[in-house]
């Protein structure tokens, strides 16, 4: 008997609402969950490693990869350019693994187009005031870039009905443990 490939969870939400804290503690909790690292021509952030976090690659390098057909979606956030590879989404659900994807709204929408079977969480900050406040507090950003993501979240977060679940991160723990509740739902309604 074959094994099912896993399973695909995407994960969107406003820069600053706390993907990546929920991401690495699903992981940590459940060792059938993967995250599928995406490229981008961002810069590195302090304490981000290239190949973990991100696969940093030059503007060049990433339009090569398009041409390529090698992105499941792409798109551009903030100047910068992200994209999730098709390869190694197909190479951890084939190993049987449930693939995390951390995705814009806009990238999510290409996935959607392309994996009926995959299921959308949108990871939603308690206010936008609390979002601004943690965009802050990683002192990562300018205040002008700051100002500027704060306008793209508001715009993402008209996208939130587009999802299949809605998630509040206003308690890190609590946030967690309702995204697991969903990816079991998930599970127990395929096997």
């Amino acid at each position: 008997m074959s094994r099912q490939p896993g399973l695909i969870f995407v994960i969107s939400g406003p820069s600053g609402v706390g993907k990546d804290a929920v991401i690495e503690k699903l992981v940590d909790a459940d060792p059938q969950l993967e995250r599928s690292v995406s490229y981008t021509t961002r810069r590195p952030r302090p304490g981000e490693t290239d190949g973990v976090d991100y696969s940093f690659v030059s503007r060049e390098e990433f339009e090569r990869l398009i041409e390529q057909a090698e992105f499941l979606e792409h798109a551009s956030y903030d100047g910068n350019l992200y994209g999730t590879s098709r390869q190694r989404v197909e190479e951890l659900r084939e190993a049987g693994h449930d693939v995390i994807l951390k995705i814009d709204v806009k990238g999510a929408e290409q996935v959607r187009a392309r994996l009926r079977d995959a299921t959308f969480i949108f990871l939603a900050p308690p206010t936008m005031e609390e979002l601004v406040r943690r965009s802050a507090l990683r002192k990562t950003e300018s205040a002008e870039e700051r100002s500027a993501r704060q306008m793209i979240a508001e715009k993402e977060m008209t996208f939130a009905s587009h999802y299949d679940h809605v998630v509040v991160n206003d308690d890190l723990d609590r946030a967690v443990a309702e995204v697991l509740e969903i990816i079991r739902g998930v599970r127990s309604r395929q096997s």
